[in-house]
Parts: C-alpha cells; structure tokens; sequence
C-alpha cells in the first residue's frame, strides 16, 4: 500500500509496481472532484486527518486513509453518484483485477455484481443546457465607496480581523465602477496592493454589489490559473452555499481545459486494459466536477501522472477539432454549460489569455463584458504580446490543413472540413463547390511528414519552400551556435530565395483564402435572410460553421497574407519607430531544426489591448502587488511607466491612481542575501543552492531563468537532499502539473522546489513551506530581436533602465512570494556576485540586502530561520 506509484517507484529507482494498493487511486474513486496532493500528508490533510510527523507515521496512517475511504463510500452507498459505481468496480476487476475492486464492491454492499461498461458512458447522465430568454441591458448604477466599504464589512464578518488598508482598496476599486461617460472612455483605476492588503476581497466587495445591481456580470481575469482557483476559494466568504456558488461563479477558461465528451466516447471504444481504470476515473469525475475543468479545477492534476501518457490528457480538446453543434453530446457540453451560465452569473473568474484571445477574435463566445477586474495587472503587457501576435510556422500551417483536409493517410479524429460540415452541406449543397476548392487549395500547406523535410531541406511544396528559405536565411545570418539551442535574425535585409518563397506563398495562400472567405460570408447572408425559413438547429449549425471558419481558417489567413504582403525589398531607415517587430526564427529539438517561422508582434501590445479590450468596456480596475517600479526615485516617472505597461495611457480619460502599502514588517520578517564566492556554472551554483536548502531544512522554492540549467541542478542536488531526508520536486523534471506542484509543496512543509517563471509570481504558499527563495542568478530579460526593438523605441531614451525595470520587478514579484501572513518568515538569496545594488532597490522598503560568502549566508539564514524549524 502506498501513495502514487509512479513516484514511488522512480524514488526508489525501482521500475514500475506491477500491482499495488495506491491510495490515490481509491481516493479518485471513493472521492471524485476533490483536490488533495498526492503524498501521504496531503491526503491526511484532505481527509480531516492529523498530521503525521515523519515518514515513519505516515506509512502507519495509509491503512487508516484507505478504510476511512472505503467507510465513506460505504455511507454513500445511495447518493445518485454511486448508483453504478459497483457494477464500474466489477468491471476494473474483470478488466485488469484492480488491487481495490473487492474492497470498493464490499463498502457498497455489491460483492456480487455483474461487470458492465455501461458506468464509463457518462454523458448519458449529464444534464442538458437550455436555452435562455437573450440578458436584458445591464444597468449603470454606480458603487460607492461607503457601499463598497459596508459589502466588505458583510463578507468578512464580524469577527474578522480589522483591516484599514484592505477597507481603503475597496474604496478605490469602486471608483471602477462609475457609470461610463462617453463611448469609448472607460473609467479606469490604477490601484497597487500591498502583499497583505487582501485585494481579492478588497475588489470582490464592490464588484459583486455591482453585478447585484445592474443585472450584469463583472469578468475578474487572472494571469495564471493559480490564481483562478484561489480567487474562486476566496469567493466562498461572499457565497458560502455551493450550489449558489456555483449559480453566482462561473470559472471561464479556453476549450482545450475541459473535458470533451466526444474524445471520452471514443476513448471508450476498443478500450484497452492499460487505460481503463485511467477512464473510469475519469469518468466518476465526470460525474461529480462542479464544470467539467480539468486544468486546474476540481480535477486532480496528479491523476493523469498515474498513467500511460496521453490516456487522460488526450481526453480535452488540445487541438482544436471540437465541432460544436454537429456533436451528439453538444447540448452536454462542460464548455457550452460554462458559457451559457456566465451571461447569468454574477462573476466570471476568467484568465488574461481567454479574455484577450476573444477580443483579437472580435467578442469570441461570450460576448463583450462590461465590468473588468484586471488582477494581475502587471502581466498585461505579456498576456497581450502573445495574444495579438502571429506565426506564419510550420506547425500553424501543418494545423491549418489538419483542420481543412483532416488526418492524412493514418489514423485520429480529425475531420477535415468537408466532415465538419456534413449537416450543413446536406441542407445546402449549393455551398459544396466552395468548400472543395477550399480543400482543393490547402493541398499548399505542408503535408504530413514536413518536419523531416525540413530537417533535410527536401520541401514538397510552395509552403515547405517558404519554411526552407527562412531556414536558410536564419542559419546565414547567426553565429555558429549550441545546435540544442533556437536561433532567430532580424527579417530585413530579406534574402532573395526568401523573398521569392514569400511571394509563391502569398500567392498560394490567397487562393485558398478567397473560397473560404467566400464560403463564410455566404454563411453569414443564409443567417441574415429573412425570407428563409430557418429552424433554430438549422441556424445553430449555420452560426457555429461561420464562426469557427472564421477563427480557425479566415482570421488567420488574413494574418498571414498581410505579414507576406509586408515583407521590406529594402532595409528599413535605422531608428524607425516600427508598428509591428517582425523576425525569422528556427526552432530546434535534440540537434534538429523542428520548426521554421516568420513572427510578427506588436512594438506596443498594449495599444490593441487598449482598442479591443479596454475601450468596449465601462470601467476596468487594474490591480496588482507591483503595478509600480519602486526604486524609480520620481513618482510621478513611476506612475506613467505603469500607465504605459498596462494599456492606460492609451484610453482617453486619465487613470485613477491608488496604491495601499503592505501591511508586513518586511526589515523584522525576511532577510536578504548575495551570496558572492559562487561561480556562475552550473555546478558550483547547484551546489550552493542545495547547502542552503540543507541549511534551511527544507521549505525552499529555487527559481532558474533557464530550464536546461533547472534539469541540470535537480539532477546534482537530488541525491544529498535525499540523503538529508528532504524531498525534491522540480518544474520540467517531474510529470506533475505546476498546480500539482505547488500543492505538494505547501503541502509537504520540508520539502524544495525548483522551478522557472511560472513558479515566480501568482503562488500563494503561506507558512513553513516555503521559507527559503532562491535565485541562480539575476532574471535578466532574453536579449532576443523583439526585446532590442522594444528597449530601443519603448524606453524613453533609457534602454538600460528598460531592462533594469524587467529584472526588479521579477526580483521583487519573487520577494513577494516569502511572506504571505503576518507570522511568516522568509530568507531570499540570489547567487550571482554581479548582481548590481540599483537592481535590489526594489525589494520592499526595510529589507537590507547582505553580500556574504556562501558558508555565512547559510549561517545567517540557519540562525534567522531557527525558531521555525524547531516548531515555533
């Protein structure tokens, strides 16, 4: 009996259990759509349990987990979830003798069941969505800040700590809330929260009065789907009943996070021994999930870790071939649900990504929003570079004619148009000839098997040319470099085989354009006409068949058509301020070029986030722990920088300002070090790093700003710290998602974690977890085309300072995860002797920064840390 065999068994290295008892996999089972890391002391968290104190206890405590469990399941033995949940263990007995089937059939009650398949085929009891009558206009009635003040004072209780500095941000954030006063002029507030202010709450008070008045719903967007999931747990305190929870709160992510019934259906299928206990998890999942989310939801991240790869992952729709209204499970849809209850709900926790992606894509399936929290805020520049940027790649191109002509010449789901449109074409066969030289023309695009011609420079076709000249250009224009690593060069002066390949594709892709926007226009006139008869599912059919080829063939057709027009014969003028930063890249994987690209981003991200996001809207609150840059001496330098990241400066009314200070004691709570006798290879650094980590007992995040140079650590630091007794767990080495790992990591307080960017901000892991932060060296920016262009034209005439800004503020985000409640404790190193003193000015105010020898920091951080690790 243990907890995840996988793990376990690389622990040991020892090869895969042929059979165990994995409580994990009981848990899924008995306790479907709950979250509990996977180890022994997360589960014994989860189960109400006391803590075990060591190894040793917790290998006493599984035997009481596992009947805990099955006593839980024997009680509900009669709840609608467990109505076939016998006959699915009788068939994981037949299927695969599951160690757990006996038990799980005894706890029931049903020792002598008959197996059957017929529990795996969930969709059957899931609920239709139904239509509503269209949302009435939303209101304009403003919240005060005395209202905003009194609904934070009703959701905190009255026996709630006092907290001025989390009462004064509401007060600002309602000022978001004004009515609009000219089209196009959003009422925009700025507001800098303190780590400790308590802004979720702060900005959820006058947010959720809002929506209760004026009928509509306020979008709170997060960077990370870590902060999705805490917001949504914070939002318990306003709504405590569940189901009301559920009725007021929608989760909104991208279609690639949830379930997709009909790749379920087809996993059942010929299902084969290996992955069904994988699917039969799922499928009481299925059952129990408050939405169907599989990223970061209620479903566990660890379960897919449990088995062969793609059994769980492949069951969300990764690449894009949902077929919306031509699904028989359509009206079931997690997705379709999730869209029709957020036009009721009164807030939608959305991300950054979702949000912008459907304003590049012209409103996407939910409709513009009227009311924005923007949490986060420092991330909108990124999350608006990725968003409104494009790719004329191989994989795109490749994807594009999967989607056109469906999977060539083997095996997978891909339908192709002509399949898509089945039903419509049916009703209206008049659209068939445009929908043949549709596919007729995508024959341009590269044929399955393009990465190997590339590879070898043996192209098939116009489009795999194009991928060769940039190639070519590329390899010319760099210096000779580690093969492992991606190389990229500046897009003018443009080579001639290039030229001339831009120019055939352009061609090539016009041609396929012109059916397929003819087809979608057509399709928008049939939904147009008044005179035709249409039955709703007719219409239905017709509008998601528009929509779809305009976002996955139209839209990015015309993207690329105008990136190939664009390409210069000439150089442009040196120090022409650019639109648009454009560049060749080449991709590589173990040795060998894997992909080719032209990319073209915005100079300013933030300018469409302005246009297409912000100035729709009525009112945006943009809010975060470091809006500012705090070492910039002129506030007023500080304020307009943070305007300009965040999109701001571009809205025609000025931004309300607000900035709440923490409420921490910084100078008595942390300490910060350089450590200055570490050379900057990878060995001495991960040495250095697992001393401290030693000298810390654990409880410590190391952050790398290269992930070749994170696998390289982990594997030199992971046999002393075993030795030591303290686990290691890492980003990119071990298969759990981050999620997973940080709830293992808060969990398991001696544990370390090793990880890069995503792990540096948006982490919430309060107490003795993480007490300990280190950095292999200073988070510069990667001196890549679109940054030089950017710290050129975007620095005010400071490029230096454009960078210095970067580094600050990922030092300070980091800084920032140390303390998290008012008796936390923290100790923050960055091992590079080069680290410059103007770049740490913007740690918080108190903290002094010590340059010590290694031996001496882990001294000093041994002796700051004491009290904590002795219990106190």
């Amino acid at each position: 009996m243990l907890v995840h065999a996988p793990a376990t068994a690389r622990r040991l290295g020892l090869p895969q259990f042929a059979a165990c008892f994995d409580l994990l996999e009981l848990f899924a089972f008995a306790a479907p759509a709950q979250v509990a890391p996977p180890t022994p002391r997360g589960l014994a968290m989860a189960l109400g349990l006391d803590l075990p104190a060591d190894d040793e206890a917790a290998a006493v405590l599984l035997p009481d987990m596992a009947t805990l469990l099955l006593r839980r399941l024997s009680m509900a033995r009669n709840v609608p979830l467990n109505r076939d949940a016998a006959v699915l263990a009788a068939r994981l007995r037949e299927g695969m003798d599951w160690p757990w089937a006996a038990s799980v059939m005894a706890a029931l009650g049903q020792e002598g069941v008959k197996p059957s398949s017929d529990p795996l085929k969930v969709w059957r009891r899931l609920p239709d969505w139904e239509d509503t009558a269209p949302p009435t206009p939303p209101g304009s009635l403003p919240v005060s800040s005395a209202e905003a003040r009194s609904r934070l004072a009703e959701i905190l209780g009255g026996e709630a700590e006092q907290r001025p500095a989390q009462a004064d941000f509401a007060s600002a954030a309602a000022l978001a809330f004004a009515p609009r006063e000219a089209p196009g002029a959003p009422q925009v507030v700025l507001a800098e929260a303190g780590t400790g202010t308590g802004k979720t709450l702060g900005y959820i008070a006058p947010a959720s009065l809002w929506a209760e008045r004026n009928g509509a719903p306020v979008w709170i967007s997060t960077y990370t789907r870590n902060l999705q999931r805490q917001i949504d747990g914070e939002l318990a305190r306003l709504y405590p009943d569940p189901e009301q929870r559920k009725r007021e709160v929608v989760i909104r992510k991208g279609r690639e996070n949830y379930l997709c019934l009909l790749n379920l259906e087809e996993a059942t299928a010929g299902l084969m021994p290996s992955r069904l206990l994988a699917i039969a998890l799922v499928s009481r999942w299925a059952l129990a999930t408050r939405d169907g989310d599989m990223q970061g939801g209620d479903f566990p991240g660890w379960l897919a870790e449990l088995f062969p790869f793609g059994a769980v992952a492949n069951l969300t729709d990764r690449r894009g071939e949902c077929i919306h209204s031509g699904c028989p499970h359509w009206k079931r849809c997690f997705v379709e649900h999730s869209i029709r209850r957020a036009a009721g709900a009164k807030l939608v926790v959305a991300n950054h990504a979702l949000v912008m992606v459907q304003a590049a894509l012209g409103g996407g399936e939910d409709g513009p929003a009227v009311r924005y929290v923007f949490d986060e805020g420092h991330h909108i520049f990124d999350a608006a570079d990725s968003a409104f940027s494009a790719a004329i790649s191989g994989g795109e191109m490749a994807e594009l004619r999967r989607w056109l002509l469906g999977a060539e010449g083997g095996s997978g789901r891909a339908r192709g148009l002509r399949r898509r449109l089945e039903e419509v074409l049916t009703d209206h066969p008049a659209l068939l000839p445009l929908v043949d030289a549709g596919l007729q023309a995508g024959g341009v695009l590269p044929a399955p098997g393009w990465p190997g011609r590339l590879d070898t420079a043996t192209p098939r076709n116009v489009a795999e040319r194009f991928l060769s000249s940039v190639k070519l250009q590329v390899l010319a224009r760099t210096a000779e470099a580690d093969p492992l690593y991606d190389a990229e060069c500046d897009l003018a002066p443009v080579h001639p085989e290039m030229l001339e390949a831009a120019a055939e594709l352009r061609g090539a892709l016009q041609q396929l354009l012109a059916p397929l926007r003819s087809l979608r226009d057509r399709l928008g006139e049939m939904l147009e006409d008044t005179e035709a008869d249409l039955e709703v599912g007719d219409r239905i059919r017709l509008d998601t068949a528009r929509r779809n080829l305009d976002r996955r063939a139209v839209t990015p057709l015309v993207a690329w058509d105008a990136m190939l027009g664009a390409i210069p014969t000439e150089p442009p003028e040196p120090g022409t301020r650019p639109v648009y930063v454009d560049w060749l890249a080449v991709s590589r994987r173990e040795g060998r070029v894997a992909d080719a690209a032209m990319h073209r981003h915005h100079l300013d991200p933030t300018q469409p986030f302005a246009l297409g996001v912000a100035a729709p809207a009525h009112g945006l609150l943009i809010t975060s722990a470091t809006l500012r840059d705090t070492a910039e001496r002129d506030p007023e330098i500080a304020w307009s920088t943070a305007e300009a990241q965040t999109g701001a400066s571009h809205l025609p009314l000025p931004a309300i300002r607000a900035a709440v200070p923490s409420t921490f004691d910084y100078a008595r709570q942390t300490r910060a070090m350089v450590v200055t006798d570490v050379g900057r290879d990878g060995g001495q650094a991960a040495a250095a790093m697992s001393a401290l980590f030693r000298a810390a007992g654990g409880g410590a995040l190391g952050l790398f700003t290269a992930v070749r140079r994170l696998r390289d650590a982990h594997a030199r630091m992971a046999p002393a710290l075993e030795k030591a007794g303290i686990p290691l767990y890492a980003q990119h080495v071990d298969a759990m998602d981050n999620a997973t790992l940080v709830d293992v990591f808060r969990a398991e307080e001696d544990a370390c974690l090793l990880g890069t960017d995503a792990l540096r901000d948006g982490v919430d892991v309060p107490g003795r977890s993480l007490r300990l932060l280190v950095f292999d060296r200073v988070p510069w920016p990667r001196p890549t085309i679109l940054h030089r262009e950017r710290r050129l034209h975007l620095s005010s005439g400071r490029p230096s300072g454009w960078d210095d800004a970067i580094a600050r503020h990922r030092l300070r985000q980091a800084f920032g995860r140390l303390v998290r409640r008012g008796d936390d404790r923290g100790v923050f190193v960055l091992l590079d002797a080069r680290a410059p003193s103007r770049l740490l000015a913007g740690l918080p105010e108190g903290v002094e920064v010590e340059r010590l020898k290694l031996a001496e920091a882990a001294t000093r951080l041994r002796e700051f840390l004491r009290p904590d690790l002795a219990g106190a």
